[in-house]
This record gives C-alpha cells, sequence and structure tokens, in this order.
C-alpha cells in the first residue's frame, strides 16, 4: 500500500494527543481513585511512563520499518501465519475499543444532554459520524486532527488550571496513598487510556522524516499525560479520594465547580462537554480507522473505503451488549488490561525479534550497520 509522506513532526504529535485525550477523561479521576485513594496523580503518572513504554517500542518498530506498518513487518518477524493471528487480535481490540468508546459517549449524552433521546440514537450518530469521516485518506485524516486539536486541548487545560484555586493540598496526601496495594491493577487500569498511542503505527510510514517519529512520540505523550495528570489531580484536590468514589465522573463534576474569573461564566460544564464531544470525536475517528486500515492491510487491499460502514454494525453491537453503566465501565476496565498484551507485550516481543534477527526494512540499511 503506497503511503503518501506529508505528515509532519508536529502533526504526528498533534494526531497522538487528539488520539489519546477522548472519552476516558471523564472517569479519570474515578478509577485512580479507586486504586489508591490519594495516590491517585502517582497512579497516573506510573500509568503514563508504562504507556510511554509501548509508545517507545512502537517507535522504535516503524522507525526500524519506516515503509511499513506493524500489519506488514510483523510477518517479516514472526511468519506470516502467526503474524495474521495478532492482527486479527489487533482488529478486534480496537473495534471493541470503538464500540466501548462509543457506548460511554451515549451514556453521558443522554444522562447529562439528552435526557429524552434513546441510548441507541446517539451510539450509532457518533457511530456513523466516525465512519464517514473514516473514509478519508492518512492525510485528511492528519487534517482533521490538526483542526479540532485547539478546541480539545486548550479549553480543557484552562478549566483545569482555573480548578486548582480551588484545591486542598491536604486532598492529595499521602502521596502513594492509604491503600497502596490496589496500586499495581491501578497502573495498568490507567496505562491502558493511553493505548491511543497505538496510531503511530499508521502515521509514522506517512511522515516525512520518520527518523524524528520519537520526537513526536514523547511531545504527544507528553502533552498528554501532563493533562491528564493534572485533571486528577485537580479532581483529588477539589473534591477528596472519598468524595471521587461517589461520582460518576468527577471531571464533569470539576466543571461544573469551575467559573471563570470576574464570574464571566459560574459553570463551565457546558462548555466542557463542547470540548469533551469533540474530543471523543477525535479518538473514535483514529480507534476506528485502526480497524478498517488494518482489516484492508491485511487483506492486502490497496484502499481501506470499502469497509467504511462494514464494521459498523458488529460494533455497534457490542456498543450495546454492556446492560449499565457500571457493567460497561468493568468491561473498558478488563479490556483496557487485557489490552495491553497486543499494545505493550507484543510490540516488546516484535521488537526483541528484530534485535536477535537484525531484520530492518531493505531502504534502512544505514540505520542498520549504526545498530
Amino acid at each position: 500500500m503506497e503511503h503518501p509522506r506529508q505528515i509532519t513532526v508536529i502533526q504526528a504529535a498533534i494526531i497522538l494527543i487528539s488520539t489519546i485525550i477522548g472519552v476516558g477523561v471523564l472517569a479519570l479521576s474515578l478509577f485512580a481513585v479507586r486504586a489508591a485513594d490519594s495516590g491517585a496523580p502517582l497512579v497516573t503518572f506510573l500509568g503514563l511512563m508504562l504507556g510511554i513504554a509501548g509508545l517507545w517500542l512502537l517507535t522504535k518498530l516503524g522507525m526500524r520499518f519506516p515503509d511499513q506498518t506493524i500489519i506488514d513487518y510483523s510477518k517479516v518477524l514472526i511468519g506470516k501465519w502467526t503474524a495474521g493471528v495478532f492482527s486479527v487480535l489487533i482488529i478486534v481490540f480496537f473495534a471493541l475499543i470503538t464500540a466501548l468508546a462509543a457506548r460511554e459517549f451515549g451514556e453521558v449524552v443522554v444522562t447529562s444532554v439528552l435526557m429524552k433521546t434513546p441510548l441507541e440514537v446517539t451510539v450509532i450518530v457518533m457511530l456513523l459520524l466516525a465512519a464517514v469521516s473514516s473514509r478519508a485518506d492518512i492525510t485528511t485524516f492528519t487534517y482533521f486532527h490538526h483542526f479540532y486539536f485547539p478546541v480539545i486541548v486548550f479549553p480543557g487545560l484552562l478549566i483545569v488550571v482555573l480548578s486548582l484555586k480551588n484545591a486542598h493540598l491536604v486532598n492529595l496526601l499521602p502521596i502513594w496513598g492509604n491503600e497502596p496495594s490496589g496500586m499495581s491493577a491501578g497502573i495498568l487500569t490507567m496505562a491502558a487510556l493511553f493505548q491511543g498511542s497505538f496510531v503511530m503505527t499508521i502515521v509514522i510510514p506517512a511522515m516525512r522524516r520518520p527518523e524524528k517519529a520519537m520526537i513526536a512520540g514523547y511531545v504527544g505523550m507528553g502533552i498528554s499525560g501532563a493533562l491528564y495528570v493534572l485533571i486528577v489531580i485537580a479532581t483529588v484536590g477539589v473534591f477528596g479520594s472519598e468524595e471521587i468514589k461517589k461520582l460518576v465522573w468527577p471531571t464533569l463534576e470539576l466543571a461544573k465547580t469551575t467559573s471563570l474569573p470576574a464570574n464571566i461564566l459560574e459553570r463551565l460544564d457546558g462548555a466542557f462537554l463542547a470540548v469533551w464531544v469533540t474530543a471523543v470525536f477525535t479518538t473514535l475517528l483514529s480507534s476506528y480507522y485502526l480497524a478498517i486500515y488494518f482489516i484492508s492491510q491485511l487483506l492486502r487491499l490497496k484502499d481501506h473505503k470499502m469497509f467504511t460502514f462494514f464494521l459498523v454494525p458488529f460494533i455497534y453491537v457490542m456498543a450495546m451488549f454492556p446492560q449499565n453503566l457500571l457493567q460497561m465501565y468493568e468491561i473498558i476496565q478488563v479490556v483496557g488490561r487485557w489490552g495491553l498484551f497486543i499494545t505493550v507485550v507484543y510490540p516488546l516481543v516484535l521488537y526483541i525479534v528484530a534485535l536477535i534477527r537484525k531484520k530492518k526494512s531493505r531502504g534502512d540499511q544505514l540505520v542498520a550497520k549504526s545498530d
């Protein structure tokens, strides 16, 4: 499949940021607090470190095979059939991630904004929007993220910074939490929120300078990770860990308690939800795009457009499977943790095999000599 090399380093970082910052923002603090109480910011930071490790592996592989995605170079490294099995698992995983994100979006909308709108309608509308948008090529896909990036990051950062004036330092102590025993599971859950970094596997082959992909990765993960850590610090600092355990979407409650200076806006939850809907769209677009793009590569097709609506019915059925909100979040945590085998462990195995077999793409022989 031909890859137009038009994506710059800055655009690659923007794609990473707008993919990671998404639907998980609302329940982020709840997951972290359940794991370690006041140690929630530390759990989030350690989860970010694990996410960066996965990104580093994917980027190193991408730089080693700058003209191929993980579907292509995995065949070279571990064989066609073995790679095919893992490629199918990757496709299923991202289809499932898309379904759960769409369901979470639907739950928030029908609970907070459109109370009389059926859940099914909100879910299918967002899925169709993602499907239509995913018909674009990788260059237009980049422009989508580039266009919405300021709308996602700057208002979100503003709300978090303004809310810090209501925070109390005592709520953040002790730093390691009262029950460190739940920290390991919490780290895995938080790391799962950064699995959008897998989008780099299709971004690198389209970059003008793939050798600088690591810079883009660090910048993208650094900005999105910093925002996530700040959100957790703000929510725990304002509400305290015990209060957060009683909330479903702590970040939304934080926006309700935050106001602009001089009371220009006394509540920012409406503005925050508008920003959040945009963030959900870009995240869904990336996960859905990954799924159909990988299908086309697995089947050795030149174009992914024929699959844009093919997956929608299957993803919709998966999205409506959870019986209620609580079951949905339980499934999200389980899927996220097991997904780390695909987004971290699998790339680690591929990278070790590439080092042992000294495999690189033919156009990258100079790098092979330096290693």
